[in-house]
Parts: structure tokens; C-alpha cells; sequence
């Protein structure tokens, strides 16, 4: 049988804060030490094959273990598909030891993604919260540089990255125009903003999700309450609202923006149950977006906005 071919699956980088050290973010002609996330929809497909191919010995000797860790791959990006047989093998003990704990993760996982056969199966399983080591993310390199020294000149202002220039030539001057006029003011880039915008609502100032959330940056009630929204159809308050909780998201997960997007998805709890990005595919497809637009996987923070994560603070490693 010929195995499906594997490619490498890019890693995330996130900031470390430093005393006296300045996040880098990234200039379009430099380097940078960790990729952005690519479209992992293959990848995805090539682990569950293999996975069920091991699983059920069609074409090559049956192997549960293996085919628990192809799963367990496929699952970590978010497929829902291999997290309900995965979490099947672990609760009938299917060529792997019975484990119901881990059963019950996979499972949840599966349902939150709405497959309906994993909500029932998960009925009759304890409650974990226990991440899996297959399902933790490599801890990624953050690139800290010290402060820059004071100059005579102050350098020109880094070229947009190409996708986030084709954004703003491409959206409602309106709202392009409003961004720049508020976004300074919560301490965040622009093109940020805009590309959250974008994958949120596509610059509906009436968008409304079968969730409920509303407007330009999606909020839903609970959020417009937290940030003090009053209506948010207005575009002008919907942007506050949402660019408050960016900051604040920034501050919480230490200008992380894997972390701060896919908790903008999915809601900062889910990122500190899974211990990083959500393993829904919805929110990772989420993520890689937002990041591919912007360029750049750091952005600066302020930390007196609030304490950082417990959950998640100080678990990247730092390298000049």
C-alpha cells in the first residue's frame, strides 16, 4: 500500500515578556525563526487515511497504537472526524488499552465540533480536562530583540505585508478610514483589526451569526455587555467593543496572536482548556487566516490592562 506523503506542519511563535526585552514583530525581507500556519486541510485528510488504514488492516497489518497516534495527529488540527474514533477506540478498548478519560477528551472535543455520534457516546463518560501529550503543541521559539537605541532619524514605518496592503485597498474606505482613527487608540495595528474584520463579518455592519453575534466584529451580547456596547450595529461602537477585547486578549495571552485570535474565536476559556489553539477546525482555519493577512505571529501589548494567563504564561521559551 502506498502511504499517503507527509509534509511538515508549521509551528506557531509566541512572545515571551521579557524585563527590558522588546517583542519583534515581523518586517517583510527579514527572517523570522517560526512559519505562519498553512492550510492543513491535506495533512488532515493523509493522517486519518493512514489512520484508518491501521486501524482496520486494509492493506497493512493492523495496528491500533499506530493508528492512535495518526489519529491522535489528525485530531490536534482539529478534525473532528478522527477525535470521535479516536475517542471510540479508547472507550471500547479497540486495539488500544481502554481509557475513558481519554476517551471522554477526544469525544468532547468531537461534540463541541457538533458531530451528534460523539454527543451521545460522551453522555456516559467522566468529565476530564486533562490535554493529552499528543494533543499539546510544540512549545515554539519566541524572537525577542533588545530595545532599539535612540536614533537622529526615526526609520520609515515597515511595508505592509502584501495581504494586509490588498485588504485595505479592497474594504469599505468607511471602515478602513474609522479603524485607522480608533485602532491607536487601543493600542493596536490596523491591519489587525481589519483582518479580524474581514473573517468575522466581511465588513457587514448588520451581520448577524446564528450565535447571535453582531455587527462588524461579531459581539456577541456577553461580550457587548463586558465592553460596555450599547448597540452593536453601530459600527463605531462595534469597533471599540471589539478592538477592547483584542487588547484586552493581547495583554492575557502576552501579544501571543495565535492565541489572541483563536480565543476571539472560540473564547479565551477553550484556549486555556486545550492549552493553546482549540483543536476545532473552524478556529484553526480561523487563525491561519487572520496570521496569513498580517504577517506576523507577535504584537505588542500592554501588561497593565491585566494579568497575563495562569494557565498559559512562561510555557514558550525565549531566544535571541
Amino acid at each position: 500500500m502506498t502511504h499517503p506523503p507527509r509534509t511538515l506542519i508549521a509551528r506557531l511563535a509566541a512572545p515571551l515578556r521579557t524585563a527590558g526585552v522588546a517583542l519583534a514583530v515581523a518586517v517583510p525581507g527579514h527572517a523570522t525563526a517560526n512559519p505562519l500556519p498553512v492550510d492543513e486541510s491535506a495533512l488532515v485528510r493523509s493522517y486519518r487515511a493512514e489512520a484508518q488504514a491501521y486501524e482496520h488492516g486494509e492493506g497493512v497489518p493492523r495496528d491500533g497504537a499506530r493508528a492512535a497516534t495518526l489519529y491522535c495527529k489528525a485530531a490536534r488540527l482539529g478534525d473532528a472526524k478522527s477525535q470521535y474514533a479516536l475517542g471510540w477506540m479508547y472507550a471500547n478498548g479497540r486495539g488500544v488499552e481502554r481509557n475513558d478519560a481519554l476517551a471522554s477528551f477526544f469525544l468532547r472535543a468531537a461534540a463541541e465540533q457538533g458531530l451528534a455520534p460523539a454527543e451521545r457516546l460522551l453522555a456516559r463518560l467522566p468529565e476530564t480536562v486533562e490535554v493529552p501529550d499528543c494533543m499539546r503543541e510544540p512549545p515554539a521559539v519566541a524572537v525577542v530583540v533588545p530595545p532599539p537605541q535612540p536614533a537622529a532619524a526615526a526609520p520609515a514605518a515597515p511595508a505592509l505585508p502584501p495581504q494586509a496592503a490588498e485588504l485595505r485597498r479592497s474594504a469599505p474606505p468607511m471602515i478602513v478610514d474609522l479603524v485607522d482613527r480608533l485602532a491607536p487608540q487601543y493600542q493596536l495595528e490596523p491591519h489587525l483589526v481589519l483582518a479580524i474584520i474581514r473573517v468575522e463579518s466581511n465588513f457587514d455592519t448588520v451581520a448577524r451569526s446564528p450565535k447571535n453575534a453582531q455587527g462588524l466584529m461579531q459581539l456577541i451580547p456577553e461580550t457587548a455587555q463586558r465592553f460596555n456596547v450599547l448597540n452593536a450595529y453601530d459600527p463605531t461602537q462595534n469597533l471599540r467593543g471589539g478592538m477592547a477585547y483584542l487588547r484586552w486578549l493581547l495583554a492575557y495571552f502576552e501579544g501571543d496572536l495565535a492565541l489572541v485570535t483563536a480565543a476571539y474565536n472560540a473564547g479565551e476559556g477553550a484556549v486555556e482548556r486545550y492549552r493553546g489553539i482549540p483543536p476545532y477546525r473552524e478556529t484553526r482555519d480561523y487563525v491561519r487566516r487572520v496570521l496569513e493577512t498580517v504577517g506576523t505571529v507577535v504584537h505588542p501589548f500592554d501588561a497593565s490592562v491585566t494579568a497575563p494567563s495562569a494557565v498559559l504564561r512562561g510555557r514558550r521559551t525565549a531566544a535571541r
